[in-house]
């Protein structure tokens, strides 16, 4: 008997909770499951050897909802991986434990993101288990100066390793190769005269290259021996065999069958170690560019604070900010953590986060990010959000997360590369042998088909082609505030059909302003809106609220009352220096005998203008309209048409009555509109248009639009710069411009089709790279490819994918 814990997903009462309870206790081996609707928990006995965890989660989603197991996530620093074989072994020695629900590791920053149940499993078993795979794992952390740091010094190391194996390959190179291409050697170590001299010069060059390059021997034979070879198996074996031959060679010099002179292999073992030396270390220097997004959002946040402790300002470390800690901030500073302006006024620089290039104004109340930078004025804030609760914490998290996820078009590499260097060596093994026994070829052709099928083999470029080309296109999103949050989002996001528009806040701002005043018989404007604006003082409805903010921008003085009457559903009548004011719509004037004159048909187009019309009338004869409306956003009407260009579909959802929604969609060329939609019904709208075959987004500012947002394939939270981990949306937009929806679905659209490259390049040069070493060009008269050269074509295939994701860097945002 087992009892498990489930969250369950989807549950919105009672009944439904039933359902779950009823589908569950329905399979064999249950004995027990009872639903707490309140926390949303599923609790279950059931008999281990009849149903598996499995079974109830496939038997909850029937019913139509999602269970989930309780687990914990972490992410681990791998350290001694140097190729795709080697994620896998990682991968795999994780996901064996008890407990551990997903283990995925991402080569290019070499982390390993984990789900497990820590009921069953700890961290440290975890780690134990890596270890026994041959690699270190470590617990991450948000401090990015010692993990560069060490970074760099293996990138100096791979330098350093490579001249030195350079300074002996080129004389043994020389030695080697030289006589053939008519160059002259000194006597001593003349292949005539001196044949034994010849063979040991190139064996006494070839001895520093191998313990230069020690690495692939001692990781490529313990992996080897551990039944999870990797690329450097296929370098060790290979150069190993080179090298043994040569000592071989050297022995029957020795016995007098000079003709071995002709036949050494150490210049072969010597300058693959050096080439594919150069390959790690070009490697190793484009991917630390990959994670430059991640390196620069960690260099925003200043490493100390100037808080007020006794009435005296003092520095501290920024580590020791508390929450309620007031922080004083001079102009030019960077602002430590997250707060309230509790004193003065200031413009902060917000670009660095959310790539809003305006410097916002800030006063007493206003709301201020950690990192971002104080303009002008000295001012005072109290801490409100401190450590990994910042905005800027919560960014890296975003990022880092998305970085370490995978897409699904990365599946079929993950496959391959669990099997691709036993397939390897297997070939290998199998075309020297056939060569040497059915092709009637010599021990040295054998020996070059061995060693070339297994350093031309790239089990790197398949390992990199996703994970770096993620790593370049989250981060470069994050440059511009637009936060992917996985792999599986970026790739969603580029095959969208129909993008969902919720209207209030996204496409318009959401505060409605004053857009027209029209006055008869020579009465100011000024003048109708400053008694407006004195009517409607102290009102909490939206429309009241917009025509005082309009008086106060004109800089108007509002009247005091005399009197003040609310009629329901009509307006307000309200007295002011004796004279009696009516301010509301069409039924108002209409009950109090009052002519329109010639306003009806103004007040008509207004509306259809999607403005909402209030008649004023002064003693009893109509004075003017005031119309208010929510203004649309300066790019709404542009971001639209860039998505029409991209062959997207635009549709607007609004709880507005439809005259006024298609005014406004008229305004943006909005290609459909659905209107008079209640909150609650936002999400079966989106999920009728699934229906009809549509892969659809839904933009919204995250509020009232949340079950939208889930149920939509890609939830975009627009604007959300104070509220980044929602959990609701895949996408999230850090400013309120519209124009950041197509740039989403641009550098989706840019960063899958680089992946597909960086694919097509690495199936494309093992499909063709592993056959031509196999000889199959000699077959047909061709040239049998030289171990030296399939060493450089493999150091530039595993090369080539990272730069080919560097080229992600020039992505600019649609402006």
């Amino acid at each position: 008997m087992a009892t498990k814990t489930f969250t369950i997903e989807g549950m919105t009462c009672a009944a439904c909770a039933k359902a779950v309870e009823r589908a569950t206790r329905k399979l064999e081996g249950v004995t027990e499951a009872t639903i707490n609707f309140a926390t949303e928990k599923l609790t279950i006995d059931f008999e281990e050897d009849k149903v598996s965890v499995e079974d109830i989660q496939a038997a909850v989603a029937k019913a139509g909802y999602k269970a989930i197991t309780e687990s914990s996530s972490k992410t681990l620093k791998i350290e001694g991986m140097t190729c795709a074989a080697c994620a896998k072994a990682v991968e795999r020695a994780a996901r064996k434990l008890d407990g551990v629900i997903e283990a995925n590791v991402n080569l290019a920053t070499e982390r390993l993101t984990i789900n497990y149940e820590s009921s069953k499993v700890r961290i440290s078993d975890i780690k134990k288990a890596i270890e026994k795979a041959g690699y270190k794992a470590q617990d991450e952390e948000i401090v990015v100066d010692r993990d560069q740091e060490k970074k760099d010094q293996e990138t100096k190391l791979l330098w350093r390793k490579f001249i030195t194996s350079a300074l002996f390959t080129v004389p043994l190179l020389y030695i080697a190769m030289g006589h053939m291409l008519g160059l002259k050697l000194p006597a001593f170590i003349d292949p005539m005269l001196n044949p034994l001299n010849f063979a040991l010069a190139q064996l006494f060059l070839t001895i520093p290259v191998m313990i230069a390059g020690h690495r692939f021997f001692t990781v490529g034979f313990r992996s080897l021996f551990r039944g999870s070879p990797n690329m450097d198996s296929l370098i060790a074996i290979g150069t190993s065999a080179a090298f043994l031959y040569g000592l071989y060679a050297i022995s029957q010099i020795f016995g007098g069958n000079v003709s071995y002179a002709e036949q050494l292999y150490f210049e072969a073992a010597g300058v693959i170690l050096t080439l594919i030396t150069l390959g790690k270390y070009l490697e190793a220097v484009s991917k630390g560019r990959t994670s430059e997004a991640i390196k620069k959002l960690m260099g925003l946040a200043p490493k100390t604070a100037t808080i007020i402790r006794d009435n005296e300002e003092v520095e501290i470390p920024i580590e020791e900010v508390e929450v309620g800690d007031i922080i004083v901030v001079k102009p030019g500073e960077k602002m430590p953590v997250d707060g309230e302006v509790i004193e003065g006024t200031t413009s902060v620089d917000e670009s660095m986060l959310t790539g809003e290039s305006i410097p916002v104004e800030k006063y007493v109340g206003d709301q201020i990010i950690g990192a971002s930078i104080n303009k002008h004025g000295n001012i005072k804030y109290k801490a409100t959000k401190v450590g990994k609760d910042t905005v800027l914490a919560q960014i890296i998290n975003l990022v880092e997360e998305a970085q370490g996820s995978k897409a699904p078009i990365a599946k079929l590499a993950d496959v391959i590369s669990g099997y691709f260097v036993p397939v390897v060596i297997a070939l290998a093994s199998i075309s020297a042998l056939a060569w040497y026994f059915v092709g009637g070829q010599s021990t040295v052709f054998a020996l070059t088909i061995f060693i070339s099928v297994l350093v031309i083999a790239c089990p790197c470029a398949l390992g990199l082609a996703t994970p770096t080309a993620i790593m370049v296109g989250t981060g470069k999103g994050a440059e511009y505030g637009v936060l992917i949050k996985s792999g599986e989002a970026l790739e969603v996001s580029h095959r969208i059909t129909t993008i969902v528009f919720d209207k209030t806040g996204t496409i318009t701002e959401g505060k409605p302003k004053v857009t027209d005043v029209i006055t008869l018989n020579g009465l100011g404007s000024d003048l109708l809106l400053q008694l407006a604006a004195s009517a409607e003082k102290g009102s909490e409805h939206p429309l009241g609220e917009a025509i005082v903010k309009g008086a106060e921008e004109q800089g108007l003085e509002l009247k005091k009352l005399e009197s003040f009457k609310a009629i329901p559903g009509q307006g307000i009548e309200v007295v002011i220096d004796g004279r009696n004011i009516l301010l509301g719509n069409r039924k108002l004037m209409l009950e109090n005998k009052i002519s329109l004159e010639n306003l009806e048909e103004t007040s008509d187009k207004l509306a259809a203008e999607g403005k909402t019309p209030m008649y004023v009338a002064l003693d009893k004869k109509i004075a003017g309209i005031i119309a208010v409306a929510d203004t649309i956003k300066a790019n709404s009407r542009k971001a639209i048409e860039k998505l029409h260009q991209m062959g997207i579909e635009v549709i607007m959802l609004t709880g507005d009555n439809k005259r006024t929604a298609e005014a406004i969609a008229k305004q943006v060329n909005i290609d459909r509109t659905l209107a008079e939609v209640l909150p609650e019904d936002k999400a079966k709208e989106v999920k009728k248009l699934q229906a009809e075959g549509k892969k659809v987004a839904m933009v919204g500012d995250g509020i009232n639009d949340a079950p939208a947002l889930a149920q939509a394939d890609i939830g975009i939270a627009i604007g959300s710069g104070t509220d980044v981990a929602m959990e609701s949306a895949d996408i999230v937009l850090m400013r309120s411009d519209l124009l950041d929806v197509p740039t989403a679905i641009q550098l989706s659209k840019s960063t899958i089709r680089n992946i597909k490259q960086n694919l097509f390049w690495a199936f494309g040069y093992n499909t063709l790279g592993i056959p031509i070493a196999m000889g199959i060009l000699y077959i047909f008269g061709g040239p049998l490819l030289n171990p030296m050269i399939a060493a450089a074509a493999m150091s530039f295939s595993s090369v080539s994918v990272v730069l080919n994701a560097l080229r992600l860097k020039g992505f600019r945002p649609i402006r």
